[in-house]
């Protein structure tokens, strides 16, 4: 089974790709974690990709094909995967099947733009063990502290409310026409991101057995 999860910055794709991705035992491919581990490598792509994620811009198309294309290869991938944040424009939705052949079904995460600003500028992440908090639906219980190890919390630059704007702005210049493209396929599936984490879960996982 080969999926692809689209759907702005913050509409919970990456909580339900870990999900579908455990239901199925297929991969989760997270175009975002492949990109952040070349910059926590430190390599001379990540540092180009650190500057051009921290502005809010999306990385060039070649870059993440190129990063893409090697993930797929590797074993965990034989059963099938989820795609996580590719394709975010029309060229690499078009470009897409020259890499990993048909898709079986797109899902849509929807969710108001306004929502999404207080979702992602609210985040706030452990310096040390990396868990994760939000200042107003999962405070820690010393602000700015971890309850885990006590270290300092932070806010990523990319969830600061400005660069969140921005992103959403590109988003829907550059990935909205991709959910015309996938629907003229027949292949879309839209669910609204609103609502418990288990109910979404459970509702995508019946439609996908249903298609």
């Amino acid at each position: 089974m080969k999926l692809i999860l689209i759907g702005c910055p913050g509409a919970g794709k990456g909580t339900q790709a870990k999900k579908l991705s455990k239901y199925f035992n297929i991969a989760h491919i997270s175009t975002g974690d492949l990109l952040r581990e070349q910059i926590k490598l430190e390599t001379e792509l990540g540092k180009e990709v650190a500057d051009i994620m921290h502005s809010g811009h999306l990385v060039p198309d070649e870059i993440v094909t190129k990063i893409l294309s090697e993930r797929i290869e590797r074993d965990d991938c034989k059963n099938g995967y989820i795609l996580d944040g590719y394709p975010r424009n029309l060229s690499q939705a078009e470009g897409l099947t020259d890499i990993i052949g048909e898709v079986d079904k797109v899902v849509l995460i929807d969710v108001d733009d306004k929502i999404i600003v207080e979702r992602i500028s609210g985040r706030r992440g452990c310096s040390k063990c990396g868990q994760m908090y939000h200042v107003k639906y999962n405070p820690p219980k010393a602000e700015g502290i971890c309850d885990e190890c006590g270290s300092k919390l932070v806010q990523r630059k990319d969830d600061a409310e400005e660069t969140v704007k921005n992103r959403l702005r590109i988003y829907h210049e550059t990935t909205s026409p991709i959910i015309n493209y996938y629907d003229e396929k027949g292949i879309l599936l839209k669910v609204s991101g609103i609502g418990g984490i288990d109910e979404i879960t459970s509702y995508l996982i019946k439609s996908l057995e249903e298609a």
